[in-house]
């Protein structure tokens, strides 16, 4: 026998989802058309659950697949070595290669109508200097950058290049390209990619030990971006804001010709900005500062655009960078910029390696250094311990490469070598106190 409990509650079907506590049950005259409407209610909600679930994997599919082609796109270098020093504790050194070179991955020249808009003469122009080098420092928490520059002109002790012991550092990467490419004519090589890629591979491998063994300190990654690269990163940007003390006409080297002041950058005017040396007081060391101005600038634009943040706008970025930029074996750009653009505004401490003084070598105006004073200073500035003074080398400066086609070391300049006296008819350098800089707060203004 069943127990009559009278009848049950209803919703209103003009509603879906659950009663509210308290909220009136209607009578049982309504129920009959119930039915209908509770299937309706059902297959709304399953639809809605339905659309969520689709953006969510649309989304995330999109990400992979954007992700996935960033990566697939760049051109990845070994020139690191897998036994190389690293950093401890979540900080990462990055050093940035400014490739001045005409010519692309291949070896093929830049396109005429590229070539115009760089003011920079054609394929056979420029070799492959290493024109600008700057070593970032982000530290483990993530709360600043500190970026050393470090001037072109440095005089240091390589070896491993056949006839060379000391040399400009911008050298580093031609010469031993140079060399590794004279070798495999010998042994029978004859096509033009692989010359161009071994040789360019072993002139990365070159600079970056010459650059570690500088400073005294690992590098995790590195980025070799040619003259095009930042011709196309700043035209891909929309430009870049800067300010000049004073106005320059460099035409005849550079196509540098502004007024002073604040004002806006094309792709092509930009190239020319972090180019001009022609006219500056410090030639090369004044054109560190423009490479630190041009960077706060590129910082600015990406943060006001939300480019770091964006997925769409990234995955353009990364693209266009795709045709132009090396980057080291195993670093993620995708991940990392969206790693920095959720680390928010970070300010960014330039400096600029110190130089004793200038001097003339062979017929070439070169920087002599101290390499002890320069490993301090960088060490101090990246918040690490000093070495201990009783050994020679501190933990980077001993190592070598996996084969002698790219070991390069710093060591004291042999007897014989320009002395390290500061006393010279020429004004000492001036790289100037560390500035620090916030993205978009002010637009440095630089000479």
């Amino acid at each position: 026998m069943t127990r009559d409990h009278g009848p049950s509650p209803r919703r209103d079907p003009s509603r879906c989802g659950p009663r509210r506590v308290g909220e009136p049950v209607t009578g049982v005259s309504r129920a009959r058309g119930l039915a209908p409407l509770r299937r309706v209610c059902l297959i709304l909600v399953r639809l809605c659950a339905a659309l969520l679930a689709l953006a969510v994997l649309t989304g995330t599919g999109m990400a992979w697949s954007a992700k996935n082609e960033v990566e697939s796109g760049f051109t990845h270098s070994t020139a690191l070595g897998q036994d190389a020093p690293r950093s401890r504790g979540g900080a990462v050194n990055i050093l940035l290669i400014g490739l001045d070179t005409r010519k692309d991955l291949d070896g093929n020249d830049l396109p005429p109508e590229v070539l115009a808009a760089l003011h920079a003469g054609d394929g056979s122009q420029g070799g492959y200097n290493a024109n600008s080098l700057i070593l970032l420092h982000i530290p483990a928490d993530r709360d600043r950058v500190v970026a050393f520059s470090i001037p072109r002109d440095n005089y240091v002790r390589v070896t491993g290049i056949p006839g060379y012991q000391q040399i400009k550092i911008k050298e580093a990467y031609g010469l031993k390209k140079a060399a590794v490419h004279a070798r495999l004519l010998e042994q029978g090589e004859t096509d033009p990619v692989v010359l161009e890629r071994r040789g360019r591979e072993a002139g990365r491998a070159s600079v970056v030990a010459a650059v570690r063994d500088l400073v005294g300190v690992p590098i995790d990654r590195f980025a070799e971006i040619s003259l095009a690269g930042f011709y196309d990163l700043a035209t891909a940007i929309g430009g870049v804001d800067v300010c000049l003390n004073n106005p320059v006409d460099d035409s005849e080297y550079s196509g540098a010709v502004f007024p002073a002041g604040p004002q806006h950058l094309d792709g092509a005017q930009a190239l020319a900005f972090v180019r001009q040396r022609h006219g500056l007081f410090h030639g090369d060391l004044d054109r560190t500062h423009r490479q630190q101005a041009f960077l706060t600038a590129v910082a600015a634009k990406l943060r006001e655009s939300g480019t770091l943040t964006d997925l769409s706008k990234l995955s353009s970025l990364m693209t266009t960078a795709h045709q132009d930029i090396v980057l080291s074996d195993g670093w993620n750009p995708f991940d990392f910029a969206r790693e920095l653009g959720a680390a928010g505004t970070l300010p960014v401490e330039f400096r600029t390696l110190p130089v004793l003084r200038y001097d003339v070598i062979d017929g070439q105006d070169v920087n002599i250094i101290d390499p002890a004073a320069i490993r301090h200073e960088v060490r101090t500035a990246f918040g690490l311990e000093s070495p201990d003074p009783a050994h020679s080398t501190d933990e980077s400066a001993d190592v070598t490469s996996e084969s002698a086609d790219t070991e390069t070391s710093a060591t004291p300049l042999p007897a014989g070598a320009p002395s390290t006296d500061t006393e010279s008819a020429t004004p000492l350098p001036d790289a100037g106190a560390p500035v620090t800089t916030v993205p978009g707060d002010t637009i440095p203004c630089v000479d």
